[in-house]
């Protein structure tokens, strides 16, 4: 199936990894670096949109780009080695591989720690894009023609949808079944596991 040139998006976060204890404890560090009060717990029950918007519930508006800042400096050194790769994951990849095709991670997360999440948990794609959410993962999704998308929020059905390419949505994160089905998603796995029986079905079916 080599001539199908296929390339997949991924997104990262509650899709190849799970990020809630590296984001659980970053956050945490920046409540006592900063002496604000964070609820990371809660925090993580939200992951997908970018770092700002989760900030702004805590701290004032003009302070967001230095917390930000602050949180992506202490990031590297807190959450990487706590972030699990999620089952199925390796395999995902994998499976795009073998089927000839190019696998590229599309994230909202900043890209050189996304980028230390892969190097550390042996993940390696033919390129990872990141600072981009929701629609704006389309602009990546065209430059590297990607005709599938795959992700576990809403946001990221929005964005394979914006880039014309198919919503492949997986239940690991923040949005249920139900509501990534209301969204637009194509086609709606339980987790990754899943990936590779549903793209070697897939493949015959474009062929």
């Amino acid at each position: 199936m080599a001539h199908m040139a296929l390339t997949v998006g991924f997104d990262l976060d509650m899709t190849l990894i799970d990020s809630r204890p590296g984001i659980r404890a970053c956050y945490q560090a920046l409540s006592e670096r900063t002496g604000t009060y964070i609820d990371a717990d809660l925090a993580v029950t939200r992951l997908g949109p970018p770092l700002a918007e989760e900030l702004v519930n805590w701290f004032p508006a003009e302070e967001i780009p230095a917390m930000a800042d602050l949180y992506r400096a202490m990031y590297p050194a807190i959450a990487v080695t706590a972030t699990p790769a999620l089952t199925g994951a390796r395999e995902a990849i994998a499976a795009v591989r073998e089927a000839g095709g190019r696998a590229i991670v599309v994230t909202a997360k900043y890209e050189p720690n996304a980028k230390l999440h892969l190097a550390h948990l042996r993940i390696e794609p033919d390129a990872v894009i990141g600072d981009l959410w929701a629609e704006q993962k389309a602009e990546a999704l065209r430059e590297h023609d990607a005709g599938v998308y795959v992700g576990d929020h809403v946001g990221d059905v929005r964005g394979a949808r914006t880039a014309g390419a198919l919503s492949v949505a997986v239940a690991t994160g923040p949005c249920p079944e139900e509501e990534l089905r209301a969204a637009g998603a194509d086609v709606v796995l339980t987790d990754l596991t899943e990936f590779p029986r549903w793209l070697s079905d897939y493949r015959p079916a474009r062929a």
